[in-house]
């Protein structure tokens, strides 16, 4: 009996990890994209596996806070007011999320796919060369005041339930510990067993290389569409040709929407536009990972510099930069890392795919036997390999413990 053939459409961290679990398996497999393996998202990120984020941006009194935010120059939400007519429904399903029993359901889908996330990672890499990017670390929130840290109650009791469980410091102990922050830094929660990818594009590569040390194949081309026969998917279209296959895996972010549309999904998914500015070759960096609370950033040491990542646009699709976000984003670095200077700063702007109910899609798309596996917001990197890892056991049809029905495409059947 010839062994499957699976097509994984989407070279970012979630494919990669799909198409080594399968390859693992024993599956043919090919690996699709319309760029280079690990430039979309993956490429842009924070660089932090942040098991601990299992807290949706939808808990308790966003519904209030939302329009206070957007109309504040300081805080680091922003909106395309051009686009907005076309948000707006996506944006009122999403909004309807913010309660309480919704925020603890959303949390404990998040938990499965973040909460083990550098085992994760060691188990996706051990004994390949792309072992060497991943890092265990420290992940630290930081807060102006315990008064601050207190008003993220509701979050950080969450976090406890899944958990973890912070180490509370506090005045100079703060500063000794992260000689970078500002003097009026006084709190920090410090979080151990995380960890870091030293450079998420450098590591997403070397996973597609070890996918293809393993036997298995990327090609570069743009999918176009899938041909069902009997309901079910017989090839892959690309403008490179037709790919014929067994099942395909579609992992694509934000560009997965459209793909969903072919198979007759409509799924309510928007692109948050993301954005991070790279400070090269600077005088100080912080020991470990951390997210300033105060400017809604985190910051890693990378290989290329320190990354300062945040800020949240709704814009849709344009690849054009707006200035505010990165504007505000240095003002940020600015104010909480006052004597870190650098020799030059790298800008980028990406699209991290937003389902509207904070929870990312993980499963077969009806009988058709293609697979999503997509939609993670900011926290793509982080769940990659366990999403991964869920994909290959559902096609393989290997039993595991974990509770899919979360994350089940057809909760959006209906466009719902």
């Amino acid at each position: 009996m010839s062994s499957q053939h699976t097509i994984v459409v989407g070279a970012g961290i979630v494919g990669a990890a799909s198409a080594i679990w399968l390859r693992r398996a024993g599956h043919d497999v090919t690996l699709i994209d319309k760029g280079e393996p690990g430039m979309g998202a993956s490429y842009g990120n924070g660089c932090i596996l942040a098991s601990c984020s299992v807290v949706p941006v939808t808990a308790p009194g966003l519904v209030k806070k939302g329009p206070k935010y957007l109309a504040d120059p300081n805080f680091p939400l922003f909106m395309r007011w051009g686009y907005f007519p076309k948000l707006l429904p996506w944006l009122v399903t999403y909004l309807s999320h913010a309660n309480d029993s919704d925020t603890r359901r959303i949390s404990k889908g998040l938990t499965t796919i973040v909460g083990d996330s550098l085992e994760q990672h060691q188990a996706l890499t051990a004994g390949t060369g792309a072992a060497k990017w991943v890092r265990e670390s420290e992940y630290n929130f930081v807060y102006k005041n315990r008064a601050s840290f207190e008003a993220d109650a509701y979050t950080w009791a969450l976090r406890r339930e899944a958990g973890f469980v912070p180490e509370l410091i506090e005045g100079r102990a703060v500063q000794e510990k992260e000689p970078i922050l500002a003097p009026d830094i006084n709190f920090m929660a410090v979080n151990k067993n995380h960890g870091f990818i030293l450079n998420p594009g450098n590591y997403v590569k070397d996973l597609v290389k070890l996918l293809g040390e393993m036997g298995g194949k990327f090609v570069r081309a743009e999918v176009k569409d899938f041909e069902l026969s009997g309901g079910r998917i017989s090839a892959v279209d690309t403008d490179q040709g037709r790919f014929s296959c067994d099942q395909a895996v579609l992992a694509a972010g934000v560009w997965s929407k459209p793909l969903m549309q072919k198979l007759g999904f409509k799924v309510p998914l928007e692109a948050e536009r993301g954005y991070h500015v790279t400070y090269k070759s600077p005088n100080l960096t912080p020991n470990n990972p951390m997210m300033l609370a105060s400017g809604k950033f985190v910051a890693t040491a990378t290989d290329q510099g320190l990354r300062c990542a945040g800020v949240v646009e709704f814009g849709g699709l344009s690849d054009i930069p707006s200035r505010p976000p990165l504007n505000l984003l240095r003002k940020k670095v600015r104010e909480i890392f006052p004597e870190m200077t650098a020799d030059s700063e790298e800008e980028w702007l990406g699209f991290r795919p937003a389902p509207s109910d904070s929870l990312p899609l993980i499963g077969e798309i009806g009988t058709t036997g293609v697979f999503a596996a997509f939609g993670h917001h900011h926290i793509g990197l982080t769940g990659g390999p366990k999403t991964g890892r869920m994909v290959a056991d559902l096609i393989t049809k290997t039993q595991t413990n974990n509770n899919m029905s979360p994350y089940e495409p057809k909760r959006f059947a209906k466009g719902g």
